[in-house]
């Protein structure tokens, strides 16, 4: 196995001296199939080996999100500033040794923040107890890289070990169908151009992965990761939120309503939101874009003949449907609709009388479900 890791880092090294271009596009696609496969094969051998069953956390609230970041990054600071949390806060490194709940209430969605203990440079080879940090991630519903203006160089060292540890950040899963036949080689059909992907390097990234035989159908334009990514089918795609914490550092007398001053620090280092966790500044943004990025919607009850209850919206997701909402307000409602009235976006006209269980919800939709 240790041939295995020197055979990973040679390949490595001869993929980060291979200059891309079209000449070399099949060799770089090759190779990283082949350091795929012997990662895949690392993993699969630190799994068995491993004590560790990392953290047992139960979910509640409508989403989970994981706070990550390196140690003493302030990771403690912002969940105790924008949830409910007690986590111990201290100006040292590894002040939490476990997770740490709170719940951040916002728009009437209750969500669970997680605040887990720092990632180090190698967590997802096991440094650090690092795995079992990012193992929690993989149930997560989001994820929020938080960095520092001391060590902004952090941000791609944690994007890093979050990839290595097969999570895909702000990505789409590709629309990619591949079909193992028994006979007939590799068949390709496309319904979009894919520059990046030669028809040559798809047969010799498959063949590595030991496919010979299979119908491969691409509907996006991807490239060789992405594809690596599909033929692995392990991979988990999640929003993800980077943060810039202890600007107040950078910029002492920076206020709240100093927006073009924020919009700033965020371009210049490449975050989407730049906050002092410390002095409080600038967190509303975190929790408007947590409540964005996870596609939230506010639906709201109403029983018949009367008003809707606008007070605690039930929160459900962009393209949910009538029936969604059934599931979530009882199991049994789903067998026993009949019909709902809809005062809202998700209609034509107020109070228009739906049949149908997949009619999906807008925002701000008012329901009132018949159930028999």
């Amino acid at each position: 196995m240790a041939n295995n890791r020197e055979q990973i880092k040679e390949w490595e090294a001869e993929l980060s001296k291979t200059k891309y271009n079209k000449r070399t596009q099949h060799s770089i696609g090759l190779l990283k199939a082949k350091i795929a496969k012997a990662k895949d094969k690392e993993i699969a051998r630190s799994s068995k080996k491993s004590i560790h069953q990392g953290y047992s956390v139960r979910r509640t609230g409508d989403a989970t999100v994981i706070l990550v970041g390196f140690p003493s990054s302030g990771k403690s600071t912002l969940l105790n500033a924008i949830t409910n949390a007690e986590s111990p806060v201290g100006n040292y490194e590894f002040t939490t040794l476990d997770v740490i709940p709170g719940l951040l209430e916002y728009k009437g969605a209750k969500i669970q923040i997680l605040d887990v203990p720092g990632i180090v440079r190698g967590a997802a080879s096991g440094k650090g107890r690092g795995k079992e940090v990012l193992s929690v991630m993989q149930n997560a519903d989001m994820v929020i890289i938080l960095i520092d203006v001391d060590r902004p160089q952090a941000l791609k060292v944690i994007q890093k070990e979050i990839y290595d540890s097969l999570l895909r950040l702000n990505q789409v899963k590709p629309d990619v169908k591949i079909k193992k036949t028994g006979r007939g080689g590799i068949r390709i059909g496309r319904t979009v151009k894919t520059p990046d992907l030669t028809d040559e390097t798809i047969i010799a990234m498959l063949k590595e992965f030991r496919t010979s035989n299979a119908d491969v159908l691409i509907r996006t334009k991807i490239d060789a990761d992405q594809f690596i990514d599909i033929v692995e089918g392990n991979k988990i795609y999640l929003p993800g939120i980077t943060i810039m914490n202890k600007i107040d550092l950078v910029v002492p007398d920076i206020k709240e309503g100093d927006v073009d001053e924020f919009i700033k620090l965020e371009k210049k280092y490449n975050v989407d939101v730049a906050i002092s966790g410390h002095n409080k500044v600038n967190l509303e943004a975190i929790k408007k874009m947590i409540f964005n990025r996870m596609n939230f919607i506010r639906i709201y009850c109403k029983e018949v003949s009367k008003p809707a209850d606008m007070n605690e919206p039930l929160i459900l997701r962009e393209g949910n449907t009538l029936k969604r909402m059934c599931e979530k307000l009882h199991k049994d409602f789903v067998k026993k609709f009949k019909y709902a009235r809809i005062w809202g976006p998700s209609v034509k006209y107020d109070g228009q009388k739906v049949v149908k269980i997949l009619h999906e919800l807008k925002d701000t939709d008012i329901v009132e479900l018949h159930i028999g």
